[in-house]
């Protein structure tokens, strides 16, 4: 069975509070000669550049009637989201800074977030970012396991401001996802040091899940040489030593961790294969059984069963696993996809072609969104096809 690695990641964006101020990271943490010097320079010194196509879009007619109209904030927030001309899209795939945002037209929360931020601040508009708890929402890529929070910005006034509640002004709030109601009550104020931390955090991750394990690692090591009390980016330096072989710098990675967050059960999941390939059963087995007591089913728990299951050709029961992944995290599209293929092994078709369409509705990239339509659309073709 593939051992499960967690990394926390941004692409709503961390649930990390902000950059926290802690005991300095062990000297002994970082095995830079272990490392093949990165492709590329791993700073997030340009993060919030803007670039002169972002310029000039600044300047253009279009623009500029959206705020004279509507008054900067908002204006900024119709011309980017909501009149359709720049026809931005979300898109997880990948985090980008604001420059490369603006030109793909697309990006994840965070990148939507940084390029939102990079334009106010040319405007010279206020910017708050704000951690949204809401529950943690995950996905898969390259063997990885990823939690994925939610972040997001206000423009104008801050809750705080004294002008604000002398003349009742109100902060916009923009939002990239849609999100619960309740959930904005609980809205933490994160500093902007946090998101810069949390964007290249994405980049070591995302590198990683793509093979480019070299290139994660500077990503992973400039983050904490900049900030060392974030505790994603040391989960992700530990997943990175992991997967290359050098199991006590992962240990003392994922070490480092707990003791700043010793009830966490992502690094402890991660910490136990670790300690069993360095012969270290007994730690290992005590591990496994307080993770048993805090956290019994993790992410993607009925998701295995249910593939084992396709596997021995159970669907009945792979029918049954793949619901219950469905039910706890009806947002991710893998579960849907594998329950559509559950049901079209037991022949119902119509029970399959409504899986294969809310996989559709919450594919998170243009990729899986693609693949999920041609598959409906062979899928219903066949249901449409005249039987003889």
């Amino acid at each position: 069975m593939r051992l499960l690695m967690w990394i926390w990641l941004a692409v709503m964006a961390s649930g990390c509070a902000g950059v926290r101020v802690t005991a300095p990271l062990p000297p002994d943490l970082f095995g830079d000669a272990r490392f093949a010097l990165p492709s590329a320079p791993a700073s997030a010194e340009h993060l919030f550049t803007l670039s002169p196509a972002m310029q000039a879009y600044l300047q253009s007619p279009q623009f500029t009637a959206e705020a004279r109209a509507k008054g900067v904030e908002r204006g900024l927030v119709d011309a980017l989201y909501r009149n359709g001309d720049l026809k931005l899209d979300y898109d997880a795939s990948l985090t980008r800074d604001a420059a490369q945002t603006f030109q793909a037209r697309m990006g994840n929360c965070l990148s939507l977030v940084i390029m939102t931020a990079a334009f106010a601040k040319e405007l010279k508009l206020p910017v708050e970012y704000h951690d949204v708890a809401i529950d943690e929402v995950w996905s898969r890529s390259g063997g990885l396991y990823f939690a994925n929070t939610h972040v997001n910005l206000s423009l104008g006034h801050s809750l705080s401001d004294a002008y604000r509640s002398a003349v009742g002004s109100s902060a916009l709030t923009v939002d990239f996802v849609p999100i619960p109601d309740a959930a904005r009550l609980h809205e933490t104020n994160i500093d902007e040091d946090t998101i810069v931390a949390m964007y290249m955090n994405n980049r070591a991750a995302e590198l990683l899940a793509a093979g480019h394990i070299d290139d994660a690692y500077w990503w992973a090591r400039k983050g904490l040489a900049r900030y060392p009390g974030h505790l994603n980016l040391l989960n992700t330096l530990g997943v990175i030593y992991q997967r290359h072989g050098d199991l006590a710098l992962a240990e003392k990675a994922y070490r480092t961790a707990l003791a700043r967050e010793p009830d966490n059960p992502h690094l402890m999941h991660n910490l136990v294969p670790v300690l069993g390939a360095l012969g270290k059963q007994a730690e290992a087995q005590a591990l496994t059984a307080r993770l048993a007591r805090l956290d019994p089913t993790p992410a993607f728990y009925y998701f295995k069963l249910g593939q084992r299951a396709m596997e021995r050709g159970k669907y009945d029961e792979a029918r049954r696993l793949f619901a219950k992944e469905v039910r706890r995290a009806p947002e991710y599209h893998e579960f849907h996809f594998w329950l559509a293929l559950a049901e079209l092994r037991l022949g119902d078709a119509g029970a399959a072609t409504e899986q294969l369409s809310l996989a559709v509705e919450t594919s998170n990239t243009r990729e899986a969104g693609q693949r999920y339509s041609a598959k409906l659309a062979h899928l219903r073709s066949l249901i449409a096809r005249p039987q003889f």
